[in-house]
């Protein structure tokens, strides 16, 4: 169960982390400002996530106590959600990319990430309210919260890919700041079943 968890909050960090698309195009200098201006401080952040899942795995060995995975799973969707938070942020004082649609793909993409950081917070606040007494109903509180994580990643995903579109897309694709994030892509693309 643990597993199913982590895997669907990658799949919530592959989001955001699909702008690391591939490309060798040189792109125009304008699309490749801004792209630098939400890039360079979006690595951080995007380093906060993949962390924050790095922990939940190994929070869970199989036979941790419920409480440990309760405190590792808490501290990590607070990170989470701040991550989100601060990419809206930078996303937002980055402004709108000079593209065709940008204002409004920029709009779209800072209120889901905005929305994805009070998720990740009301995910911390439910799995606060676990009770770990219990690892049955423990095991049912995490399912619950997987599904919470399965909404949320299905919320943002249009957003992200009319932001990530054409020119914008590849532009973001060549800053390191966007590019360092490739790794845990992979891990993001395991689709959990119920």
């Amino acid at each position: 169960m643990k597993k199913k968890l982590v895997a669907v909050l990658a799949g919530g960090a592959a989001l955001m982390l699909a702008l690391t698309g591939c490309s060798d195009d040189d792109g125009n200098k304008k699309l490749d400002d801004w792209a630098k201006k939400f890039c360079d401080p979006a690595q951080a952040q995007f380093k906060k996530i993949q962390d924050a899942n790095t922990a939940m795995q190994t929070a869970d060995s199989g036979g941790t106590d419920s409480k440990k995975v309760q405190e590792a799973d808490s501290k990590a969707f607070q990170q989470i959600s701040d991550a989100y938070a601060a990419l809206a942020k930078s996303l937002s004082q980055a402004g709108a990319p000079p593209a065709d649609g940008g204002e409004e793909s920029q709009k779209n993409a800072v209120k889901e990430l905005n929305d994805l950081s009070k998720g990740y917070g009301d995910l911390k606040k439910q799995v606060d309210g676990l009770d770990t007494g219990d690892k049955g109903k423990f095991a049912d509180g995490l399912r619950s919260l997987s599904d919470g994580i399965n909404k949320l990643n299905k919320k943002s995903e249009q957003a992200f890919k009319k932001l990530e579109s054409g020119d914008v897309g590849k532009a973001m694709a060549g800053q390191p700041g966007c590019q360092n994030q490739k790794a845990t892509e992979g891990a993001g693309s395991v689709s959990p079943k119920k």
